[in-house]
């Protein structure tokens, strides 16, 4: 929530727009349903839009996935899919255009931009209407940022599904939209003791709440009204009250007891999709030549002995940071493998890293861009340390690998917090005002990887991974969003 935060085969080619169902059409092709997704322009959104499109087209659904040109083309490339038509509307320019040339993405942007990336995505609601009037989807299925979508499906007498790609913790912690967007007394979420432990509403132990230094960025991020008018707060509210469902990345066997109480306190359906979790490499396509030796010096180290290290696309690291994560990496003694984005602070990938680090025989540091499910396939790797995000979450428990966590932005201290209480995952330490030392990160890894402190942990990962690997628990949650899109009071044909 806030700033935003592979599966059968798919075609990149940017097909024409839809054609109008002509009244000769086959009955079969009639009979599909289509529905129309429209993520949030941020990589924690497209990617998991992304997944539920194919997941919906292996189901028997036609998809149209709406999105701007350059974020289509960064999506992850498949085969062709007839089922999936990606739609690409150019991202409107604004009168005062202080974004960075080509933006389109919150990746593309610093944080104090992505409230004018917002803004200039509002400005999609023209293009989405004349889209929607052309070719009359059964359903709009729409992400918590475009409120407006919610209008453009009333107006055009089509019905809205929100999709929001977050855990039913986290939307748990949040609320219903009358305490994000409240007055008096339901406005608590917008302080910070109210953010700092469960809410009121929550009926079971539960340790999912912010730390203090997280609630004071959240206060900002999510609750604060930006250049557009509104806190990303507002708009969570707004798309909810407009929908006539919500659906969620989440299952019932990780977290279904949250589930079941935001169910009952959102007063609509609530539906798990399932955690959408990429399919697993069947072989390696690699062939970027340091990437093959990369892969050969993992094929060199012992099984389940490596950290893979992390922090995906939205987390700007400080240098302190960076530097306190090496030395942490050093002082641990375990080999690791850690893909570093190179920092805006940094000349170049050498002024990334602190002077005289350089990686030893068992430690490799890769700057840029890295094929993360094939590293997490490696028989060599055992653990992880990343930003708790929820999609990274998912995709290392599949591998039941040891999850070290080190949260920085928005939901990702919620995610921490739920993995932890479920035993599934080791936090680093922090202080009061959210700084980590390197004997953190050493401490937090050692433990998860080979001390007896982690032994639970493991073994849990050993029962769960199964459980979130399976396709057919998945396969089944789709299932049942396809049968709400059939008969959950969609458009009558």
């Amino acid at each position: 929530m806030g700033n935003y935060f592979p599966v059968p085969s798919i075609s990149h080619t940017l097909t024409p727009p839809l054609p109008r169902r002509p009244p000769n059409m086959e009955r079969a092709i009639i009979s599909k349903i289509h529905v129309l997704l429209l993520p949030a322009p941020a990589f924690g959104h497209l990617i998991p839009f992304h997944q539920l499109a194919v997941a919906l087209a292996n189901a028997g659904v036609y998809v149209s996935y709406i999105s701007t040109p350059k974020n289509i083309q960064r999506l992850p490339k498949h085969l062709k899919n007839a089922s999936i038509n990606f739609v690409s509307l150019p991202l409107p320019v604004l009168d005062s255009n202080p974004l960075t040339q080509g933006a389109e993405a919150t990746v593309d942007v610093p944080a104090d931009q992505i409230q004018y990336l917002t803004k200039a995505f509002d400005l999609l609601r023209k293009p989405l209407e004349k889209f929607v009037l052309e070719h009359s989807p059964d359903w709009l299925v729409v992400d918590f940022v475009a409120p407006w979508a919610t209008d453009v499906g009333k107006d055009c007498a089509v019905p809205v599904l929100g999709f929001f790609p977050f855990s039913a913790a986290t939307m748990l912690f949040f609320g219903p939209p009358e305490y994000l967007t409240g007055d008096g007394q339901k406005r608590d979420r917008s302080s910070l003791e109210s953010l700092t432990s469960p809410p009121k509403w929550v009926t079971f132990p539960s340790s999912v709440a912010y730390r203090r230094f997280e609630a004071a960025d959240t206060l900002i991020r999510v609750f604060g009204e930006d250049d557009t008018g509104m806190s990303p707060a507002t708009r969570t509210a707004k798309t909810i009250n407009a929908c006539r469902a919500l659906a969620l990345r989440t299952s019932r066997e990780l977290g279904g007891e949250y589930l079941s109480l935001y169910t009952k306190l959102i007063g609509k359906p609530v539906i798990p999709v399932g955690l959408l979790p990429p399919e697993k490499p069947k072989e390696r396509q690699i062939t970027d030549e340091s990437w093959i030796e990369t892969f050969k010096w993992l094929d060199q180290q012992e099984p389940k002995s490596v950290v893979f290290v992390g922090f995906g696309s939205e987390c700007k690291l400080s240098r302190e940071q960076v530097y306190e994560i090496a030395y942490g990496l050093e002082e641990s003694e375990l080999p690791f493998l850690w893909s570093l984005r190179k920092p805006i602070w940094a000349k170049d990938d050498f002024d990334a890293l602190p002077p005289g680090f350089s990686p030893r025989v068992r430690q490799k540091v890769c700057i840029g861009w890295a094929p993360q499910m094939d590293i997490l396939a490696h028989p060599s790797i055992g653990g992880s340390l990343f930003h708790a995000g929820w999609g990274s979450a998912i995709e290392t428990l599949q591998f039941g690998h040891c999850l070290v966590v080190l949260p920085l932005i928005i939901d990702q201290g919620l995610n921490a917090r739920f993995l932890v209480e479920k035993g599934l995952a080791i936090e680093v330490k922090r202080g009061e005002d959210g700084s980590f030392r390197r004997s953190d990160i050493a401490t937090a890894l050692r433990q998860a990887m080979v001390g007896k402190e982690g032994e639970g942990m493991r073994a849990r990962l050993r029962d769960v991974a199964p459980v979130v690997g399976d396709r057919e628990i998945h396969d089944g949650y789709i299932a049942g969003l396809v049968e709400y899109l059939k008969n959950g009071s969609g458009k009558q044909k």
